[in-house]
């Protein structure tokens, strides 16, 4: 029996956040935590992670932008991980819809942070995707 796609890129961006969260723990290069793992992520997880790190710099000026009376330094490390990922996530070649990105980053929020970030998480993604004008 296969695993619908929902349920394995679920999992990915799951594994993907991990990655970030060490990278950022241990302050080391996305390269260098991907080349420390001793079992491979799948394909999805290793293209967001690769994307996030890409995208970066880009990823926290839209968050900033978005994130009216919220420095960058107030927002818990899991939601801007998160946040990072999705964004990462809308800027990759053959993404999902943009509601599918929202949802999960809104899931993974609530799972990793807090039940209330899953509402923060959501506004300030949405206005990103609207500035990236993604659909």
């Amino acid at each position: 029996m296969t695993t619908p796609i929902g349920e394995v890129r679920h999992e990915a961006r799951e594994r993907a956040l991990a990655i970030l969260y060490e990278a950022s723990m241990k302050s080391e290069s996305m390269d260098d935590v991907l080349a420390s793992l001793e079992i491979d992520p799948d394909p999805y997880a290793r293209e967001l992670v690769i994307s996030a790190a890409a995208n970066h710099d880009r990823a926290l000026e839209l968050i900033e932008a978005a994130s009216v009376n919220w420095d960058l330094e107030r927002i818990s490390l899991i939601d801007r991980l998160v946040m990072e990922l999705a964004i990462g996530e809308m800027l990759i070649e053959d993404r999902p819809p943009r509601a599918v990105i929202l949802d999960e980053a809104v899931e993974l929020a609530k799972i990793y942070s807090t039940e209330a970030s899953g509402s923060f998480v959501n506004g300030i993604l949405s206005s990103v995707a609207n500035t990236l004008i993604i659909s």
